[in-house]
């Protein structure tokens, strides 16, 4: 096998396709990268038998092949080399790289031994790199970290036809964003359960695509797939199982108090005043008038206090945060204001944009406040 491919272009798809790599591979194949040389094309792959990630890119092939290298080692020397195109060619169990006045020569893996990588699942929808980005940035963070509640690690990904529901939780937020895109299998109905990590990753890479593909696989217990493309970039990720809590009924239909305020203000009052909050202390709010009113801090402790305008309607409301979980949601929220509705001091609120409907809604709990 002999190729050329610009520097570049090499690191970005070794890059990409090395985020499939497992830290601690169960074989010693799956810590190599799968490179395909053929017409014109390099495909680049990556796989944990979990999540597989490929990448096409153009090059100049002279002589057809597939090889597998190391491809940690690949990506920190492709990041390494210098502007100048890079030429692959193996001979025997070895590859050699020879970029300007630099060369290596590297090991290669037994390719007849890599596992078969999954089939990219029939597409059921696309929509814009950037509003996916954004949707799956805005639930995401919501997403639960405890290993113990595996169902919690996950997004929840609704297609009803035209429209994408994206749900995440881990029990004291929840994340909820929806937005229409165009659908490949017109009235599909399904829901999957996808690694929030794995989601959020990809989502972000792929942000500058002028179009993202969704693909989608059921299938029994563990063997479920969606996959992602765009740009020439593709992954498939295995599903989780579980079941997703029914989140729906957690969100209350009406509110008794309801309040707008400057989300840029309010994200800069809550992180002034939380500098006095110590770890797992809460921010406390008062909502009234047209006052907000911020404390933390008590007793012989240090304590921090701000004022900001604000509109509420209906009863006042005192009620704490974790401050953190807040600027999250506040920072999710891409509208100039932000509107919180409250069913009472002990009940969750509901945080949503105040200028463009209910696309996108942050739920969250509040901490009890001591007496």
């Amino acid at each position: 096998m002999k190729f050329r491919v610009e520097r570049d272009v090499l690191a970005d798809g070794v890059a990409w396709s090395a985020r499939a790599l497992p830290s601690r591979p169960s074989i010693p194949t799956l810590s190599g990268l799968l490179i395909s040389a053929e017409g014109q094309d390099l495909t680049l792959s990556g796989f944990d038998l979990e999540n597989a990630a490929q990448v096409e890119v153009d090059a100049t092939v002279d002589e057809p092949g597939r090889v597998l290298v190391s491809g940690r080692l690949l990506a920190d020397i492709a990041r390494s080399l210098p502007n100048q195109p890079v030429v692959f060619a193996t001979e025997g169990s070895r590859i050699e790289l020879q970029c300007g006045r630099s060369s290596f020569v590297l090991p290669t893996l037994p390719v007849n031994e890599y596992p078969v990588l999954p089939d990219m699942p029939a597409p059921v929808g696309s929509v814009s790199g950037d509003r996916f980005a954004a949707a799956v940035a805005q639930v995401a963070i919501a997403a639960g970290r405890d290993d113990t509640l595996p169902m919690l690690l996950g997004v929840r990904v609704e297609i009803s036809d035209s429209k994408v529901t994206l749900a995440a939780t881990d029990r004291y937020r929840l994340a909820v964003s929806e937005f229409s895109w165009r659908p490949d299998q017109p009235g599909f109905e399904g829901a999957a359960l996808v690694p929030a990590k794995i989601l959020a990753d990809t989502a972000k890479l792929l942000s500058h695509a002028a179009e993202v593909s969704v693909a989608y696989a059921p299938g029994s217990a563990g063997e479920g797939l969606m996959g992602f493309s765009g740009d020439g970039r593709r992954t498939t990720t295995r599903l989780l199982d579980g079941e997703f809590p029914k989140y729906r009924q957690l969100l209350p239909e009406e509110s008794s108090t309801v309040t707008t305020v400057n989300r840029a203000s309010l994200i800069e009052a809550v992180k002034r005043v939380s500098l006095v909050a110590e770890r797992n202390t809460p921010v406390r709010l008062t909502f009234s008038g047209d006052d907000v009113a911020l404390q933390a801090g008590s007793g012989d402790e240090a304590q921090a206090t701000e004022a900001l305008e604000g509109a509420t309607t209906g009863d006042t409301i005192e009620i704490a945060f974790d401050p953190q979980y807040l600027l999250d949601g506040l920072g999710a929220i891409e509208s100039s204001d932000v509107r919180f509705s409250f069913t009472g001091a002990t009940r969750p609120a509901v945080l949503t944009p105040a200028d463009s409907g209910d696309s996108y809604k942050y739920l969250l709990m509040p901490v009890r406040l001591s007496s």
